[in-house]
């Protein structure tokens, strides 16, 4: 898209001259970021490498407080084994004697010595602590002789596992599980073996019953007498009962889990290990040492809670955190305040460079902002007086149609059209500078923008074809209509300009809310407007300066510079902001962000027929306030031949010692005023313009009728708070006439307009 706009100035920028180095002299740049770095650094390695050094320290204590935790199981477990193995060898050793003692006699041979057999087994087994009875049972499990009933009462245990294990051959029965005996009537575990017949068939069993709690005692002593205690040690059968244990709890399990480590091992038959597993009775992790007790089916283990070693490690490593982070925390805490003074000083020194930029930034901004006032000034006053020289052509051709001049049809015409692009031309000027008065009505952009598809299509020629992609439920928008027209044309023929061998001209409608985070110039809801071509798009350069005023890339007379200046100005007025976006070979994006309207646009209204009236008014009294000659004779002309009487003075002092002079004999004499309507410029000379005019005329008691006329839109923004109508240059004589039959009528009707005057 060829640019054709106008851009907000900006401060430009500069290298410093000699001027600004005698105001501000420079100094040896300071090297912050070395000096960061370097305190960074400091900071990271104070706190890399206590963390580090600590992590170090407790790994190795863990480790170490591991091994502690295993030696020591491995000696306890080595001293329990030794005990276990001197017990089950006096036992074995007992039970030999006995099954010498009843050589050679037979069931019947043993109940009939009962009562010598009975005291000489007491004498054998009553000397151990560990002991709880000392029995003998006969072929078929039948009680013979017990050392601690004397007669043997009647009972059998032909149905026990140790007997029967024992009676066929199996080793692991030699010691049974953990039960109530029969004889003892205590919790025990037996020691048996077989007596066999003269022809070595098996006679029965001679059993010794022992009690856990003696094992259980023995094991609280060993480590140490408390039952706080980190370690925990068991005898246990090689097929993972539990013969007894310590320290005892009231839900104990009778055999190892047969899914853990240690009952693995067992079934392997190792005669010793270390395992770690988690415990049966207690749910804590341990390191549990075993060892097998001679050639019994009987293992004693060790083990040493994992809770206690976290807990022990747990205090060390606290005492090693408070003694290595204390001086450290302190030496991050002088770094950090280093940072922060060093980061002091480098925004000090940012300022203090800033400042000297700022300054000559603001000398810039400031040259270039007067010089864009300049501009918009003299833009100004060049169309406010070309509106006059198009006000006195249009209202002598008005007057030369309205008189017939034969043969000059033609040439009316071109005349007219010159006119319309002059209007068209004052405009745009009005619109660069600010000046152009806006008439913003709400707007429901998917009912409005396919309307304009025609004269889009006109705009952009035959060779270019267009898309229009209206979002869904776009946000009217508050504008002036014609203005929007206005731009989007402007930017289609700036696309036509840069398509010339065809092309894509896209017309887009989007809802967009800009947040203040978001950090874009504008804050609130927007309808944004793309207009996309797929041109050749415009080099850096050129897009720097796309909005400056009267700057055009196009070739002479086919551009005035004025077209995207007035797209920027509009959509700025409007309250909303123009952006582009190009790019060599990308083609251009113009984006328009109007703002959303709070209230829903009107539903269209069917046009009323209109009511006959039932004779012509007469014409108006009229009261010309105009301080250009030329377009002052030319406006009385044309009214006189709308058949209006029309006295015209120079400014709006002279009106208003008019109206006094009026008033003054409507006093008097009672006579009406002259005037049925005040016709006035705003723009005069004089101590009054045409606004504080229709303020002294309202004032007084007969209010009439006022229509001001203007170019500018800081005096059509002050005229709308008073009650007049208001035209703003250039207007249509047209439009002038239909405004005078309204108020005739309206004048007719609440009987305020004085008899008949006809025109001259």
């Amino acid at each position: 898209m060829t640019p054709d706009r106008f851009d907000p100035p900006q401060a430009s920028r500069h290298s410093a001259g000699p001027r600004d180095e005698a105001l501000f002299p420079a100094v040896p740049e300071q090297n912050f970021h070395v000096r960061r770095m370097t305190l960074i650094a400091l900071l990271i390695a104070a706190i890399v490498l206590p963390c580090a050094y600590v992590a170090a320290m407790a790994f190795s204590d863990l480790r170490a407080r591991e091994a502690d935790a295993t030696d020591m199981t491995l000696r306890t477990v080595r001293v329990a084994e030794e005990h276990a193995l001197k017990v089950f060898d006096m036992n074995e050793t007992l039970d030999s004697r006995i099954v010498d003692l009843t050589q050679g006699l037979d069931d019947d041979g043993i109940r009939a010595g009962e009562s010598v057999i009975h005291d000489k087994l007491r004498t054998m087994g009553g000397g151990y602590p560990q002991v709880a009875a000392v029995s003998i049972f006969g072929r078929d499990g039948d009680l013979l002789a017990s050392s601690r009933f004397s007669p043997a009462p009647s009972m059998s245990i032909a149905g026990r596992e140790d007997f029967t294990g024992i009676r066929d051959g199996k080793d692991i029965e030699h010691v049974s599980k953990v039960m109530v005996g029969h004889v003892a009537g205590e919790q025990v575990f037996n020691m048996g073996v077989a007596r066999l017949a003269a022809d070595g068939a098996f006679a029965g069993v001679v059993s010794v019953a022992l009690r856990p709690s003696y094992f259980s005692a023995f094991y609280r002593e060993l480590l140490g007498g408390s039952d706080d205690t980190p370690m925990i040690m068991s005898l246990i059968r090689t097929d993972g009962a539990i013969l007894a244990h310590y320290p005892r709890g009231p839900h104990e399990p009778v055999a190892v889990s047969p899914q853990s480590p240690l009952a693995q091992a067992l079934a392997q038959v190792r005669r010793a290990g270390v395992v770690r597993m988690r415990s049966d009775l207690d749910g804590d992790d341990l390191i549990l040492a075993y060892r097998r007790v001679g050639a019994y089916p009987v293992y004693v283990s060790c083990g040493y809670r994992a809770s206690a070693i976290w807990g022990g490690w747990y205090r060390h490593l606290s005492v090693l955190i408070l003694s290595m982070f204390t001086p450290s925390i302190v030496l991050w805490c002088v770094i950090w305040l280093s940072l922060r003074r060093l980061g002091a000083e480098e925004e000090a020194w940012e300022r203090w460079q800033a400042e000297a930029s700022m300054r000559r930034s603001i000398e810039s901004a400031y040259r270039q902002s007067r010089k864009m006032e300049a501009l918009g000034n003299l833009v100004g006053s060049v169309a406010h007086d070309f509106n006059n020289l198009l006000m006195i052509v249009s209202a002598n051709v008005q007057i030369a149609r309205r008189r017939g001049a034969a043969g000059l049809d033609r040439e009316m015409s071109a005349i007219e059209r010159a006119l319309k692009s002059g209007q068209s031309l004052t405009r745009q000027l009005l619109g660069v500078a600010r000046k152009q008065p806006l008439r913003n009505e709400t707007l429901a952009l998917e009912r409005w923008l396919p309307a304009c598809r025609e004269l889009l299509r006109a705009s952009l020629g035959a060779k270019i074809s267009l898309v229009m992609d209206i979002g869904v439920e776009i946000w009217p928008m508050r504008v002036d209509v014609a203005e929007l027209e206005l731009a989007l044309i402007n930017i289609a023929v700036n696309a036509r300009d840069a398509m010339r061998n065809g092309g894509r001209f896209t017309v887009r409608a989007t809802n967009i809310t800009f947040r203040h985070e978001d950090g874009f110039p504008l804050v609130g809801d927007f309808v944004q407007l793309s207009l996309e071509d797929t041109g050749g798009g415009m080099p850096p350069d050129v897009l720097a300066r796309a909005f400056e005023p009267l700057f055009t890339t196009k070739p002479k007379g086919m551009g005035t510079g004025l077209g995207l200046p007035q797209v920027f100005a509009f959509c700025e007025r409007s309250g909303g902001l123009a952006a582009i976006d190009s790019a060599i070979g990308a083609g251009t994006s113009v984006r328009l962000y109007l703002p959303r309207a709070a209230a829903a646009p009107e539903a269209e209204r069917p046009a009323e027929p209109g009511v006959e009236e039932a004779g012509t008014p007469h014409g108006l009294r009229i009261l010309l306030v105009e301080d250009n000659d030329e377009v002052a004779a030319g406006t009385e002309a044309l009214l006189q031949m709308m058949g209006h009487q029309v006295t015209w003075v120079f400014n709006a002092d002279t009106a208003l010692r008019l109206f006094d002079d009026a008033h003054a004999r409507q006093a008097r004499t009672g006579e009406p005023l002259p005037f049925d309507l005040v016709l006035s410029d705003i723009h005069m000379p004089g101590t009054m313009n045409g606004i504080d005019l229709a303020e002294a005329v309202q004032a007084f008691d007969t209010r009439l009728p006022v229509i001001l006329v203007t170019g500018y839109a800081e005096e059509l923004d002050r005229a709308r708070h008073v009650d007049v109508r208001v035209l703003s240059k250039p207007f249509d004589i047209a439009l002038l006439d239909k405004l005078l039959q309204t108020i005739q009528r309206d004048l007719t009707q609440t009987g305020t307009h004085s008899a008949a005057h006809p025109a001259d």
